[in-house]
């Protein structure tokens, strides 16, 4: 969903937030978020002209943060780089849908519109916080032995058959 451009951008933010207010050189920022030197330098310069990170010249410069991470939100370092289209005219050219979204793409349009909405709420400062954990899936299918309670199962063993019980030889 997100482009390469605004992963960059986010890991950048993300790192430069770890490092509190400590200038950070493209090569710095490039290795700790495995992203292209040269591409990278393009996102750092679009962040500064948002606003979203400083850049200091000279020795012991860099790249910091505009801002503290608690007020930064995901959207606005998205915006800087690769906003979110919002749809407001239907695609498809239909006379009838000259003046209002179909149903569709108003239905895409809101979905886009909670996107932005919940990045407009995440803080970059938040990205640094632990991640809840999820439960991993569990296997599929299921080890036997460990199948839905009430139905019976085959047992492990292998079952014996007059077939198995004959010598090779007979």
């Amino acid at each position: 969903m997100l482009s390469q451009t605004s992963e960059y951008a986010l890991r950048s933010a993300a790192f430069l937030a770890r490092e509190e207010g400590t200038p950070r050189t493209i090569s710095e920022v490039a290795a700790a978020t495995q992203a292209p030197r040269g591409y990278l330098a393009k996102v750092l310069q679009q962040l500064a002209r948002a606003g979203v990170v400083r850049s200091q010249r000279g020795l012991g410069g860099g790249f910091v943060l505009g801002r503290p991470a608690m007020q930064i939100s995901v959207l606005e370092v998205l915006s800087a780089v690769d906003p979110i289209r919002r749809i407001v005219r239907c695609p498809l050219g239909l006379p009838e849908h000259s003046k209002a979204l179909c149903v569709l793409h108003r239905k895409l349009d809101d979905a886009y519109a909670t996107i932005e909405s919940s990045f407009r709420d995440t803080m970059v400062g938040d990205l640094l916080v632990a991640p809840l954990s999820r439960a991993a899936p569990p296997p599929w299918p299921p080890p036997v032995g460990q199948r839905k309670a009430g139905k019976r199962t085959a047992s492990p063993k292998r079952a014996v058959t007059r077939a198995s019980r004959r010598t090779p030889w007979k």
